[in-house]
């Protein structure tokens, strides 16, 4: 195997990415530990927006007030290990605007069944993203 190389993406490539990625990890705490849950999401104005139900964990953690989170999506081949790794940190909160939870309803489709009636906006603050590449490719980005 070649050796790989990371090479840092600049933040708006890395939200591009992000937003053509199918789903993700959001990372919160949950009784003060760590908890990683899998979500799909969309890109919205440079937000992430997760849809969820009133009795989950993330939930949960953000009800009430701004709780930062990191939320972290990539695409890596298992056969040639080339692609790429975005991690979002930033103060999530629930959506109450009725507005635009409706519009949220519309544009993104859970992929867990149920009642996923509350909506989570990720504001992003910190964004850092890297492509593992082959030693000597060009950091240009290659699509996956």
């Amino acid at each position: 195997m070649s050796e790989r190389v990371l090479h840092e993406i600049p933040r708006e490539e890395s939200l591009r990415l992000l937003a053509g990625a199918a789903m993700g990890r959001v990372v919160f705490t949950l009784h003060a530990l760590p908890a990683i849950r899998p979500v799909n999401h969309i890109v919205d104005d440079g937000d992430i927006i997760i849809r969820t139900h009133m009795g989950a964990a993330i939930t949960a953690a953000v009800n009430g007030h701004e709780t930062v989170v990191a939320y972290e999506a990539d695409v890596i081949d298992p056969e040639d290990h080339i692609g790429w790794s975005v991690v979002v940190v930033g103060p999530a909160r629930v959506v109450h605007d009725e507005t635009e939870i409706s519009r949220y309803r519309r544009l993104l489709r859970p992929w867990v069944s149920g009642n996923m009636d509350h909506v989570i906006r990720i504001r992003p603050q910190l964004v850092t993203g890297f492509r593992l590449v082959t030693f000597g490719e060009a950091a240009e980005p290659k699509d996956l």
